[in-house]
């Protein structure tokens, strides 16, 4: 049977804020030198967003299993993927693929923007949401759907981010973009290779910047709900 995530509720304060601080700092040590980023990173509780069962390794520099062949990405990437987004324009409105347990979503608003995540995922989705609720998450719009089709109803969007990994910058999801927005994507360029890019769009072409290695899940079509796991 497929696992499931059971979040740790937000009345389990078990986490020293210390523990927090000390991930903190070691960003700042890896180079991460946004202090808004790194602000938002001390904020956000990251074990809330993890399995009951690996909270008290929420603040290793690992990526942890959520549950459907899913994973939250380690702390360095995701504080390396918010500071290229603030650096390419500091965006207001943000299309998130892949809102998972919630933890980037989370922080996208904690910057300060407007976020529209898309799930594909049932659990992960009902999860998230509830999180988010939860945690009084402000200006935050989910939904669960395919989201390599992005959201036109709310486009255009000053950036699109990616929590997973695409073989190409796709068409819908660049024109859903406001000209001088960007698209940041893991880019599965080979079978074994993920590379980090940054898309720049101007309105009719988008100009590509390598940012180095990555790893991530692939993005996957349409959506999941809760029976398809059922007895598997």
């Amino acid at each position: 049977m497929a696992a499931s995530l059971r979040i740790v509720s937000p009345e389990v304060g078990m986490i020293s804020p210390r523990t927090r601080e000390r991930m903190v700092a070691s960003l700042r040590v890896a180079g991460i030198d946004d202090e808004q980023v790194l602000a938002a990173m001390a904020e956000v509780p990251r074990h809330l967003f993890v399995a009951e069962a690996l909270a008290c390794r929420a603040y290793e520099p690992v990526s942890l299993p959520i549950g459907w062949g899913q994973t939250i990405s380690q702390p360095l990437i995701v504080a390396r993927m918010l500071s290229v987004l603030r650096a390419s324009g500091d965006p207001r409105r943000v299309l998130e693929i892949g809102t998972g347990s919630g933890y980037q979503t989370a922080l996208l608003a904690a910057l300060g923007y407007e976020v529209f995540s898309i799930e594909r995922i049932e659990g992960l989705f009902t999860a998230a949401q509830e999180l988010l609720h939860r945690l009084r998450t402000p200006n935050v719009r989910l939904r669960l759907g395919d989201g390599s089709q992005g959201w036109e109803e709310f486009a255009p969007f000053d950036a699109v981010l990616f929590a997973a990994a695409v073989p190409c910058a796709l068409p819908p999801l660049l024109h859903q973009l406001a000209a001088g927005g960007c698209l940041l994507m893991p880019q599965s360029d080979t079978a074994d290779e993920q590379r980090l890019k940054l898309y720049r769009w101007n309105g009719q072409d988008a100009e590509e910047e390598d940012l180095g290695n990555c790893r991530f899940v692939p993005l996957l079509p349409g959506t999941v709900n809760q029976r398809d796991h059922q007895g598997a």
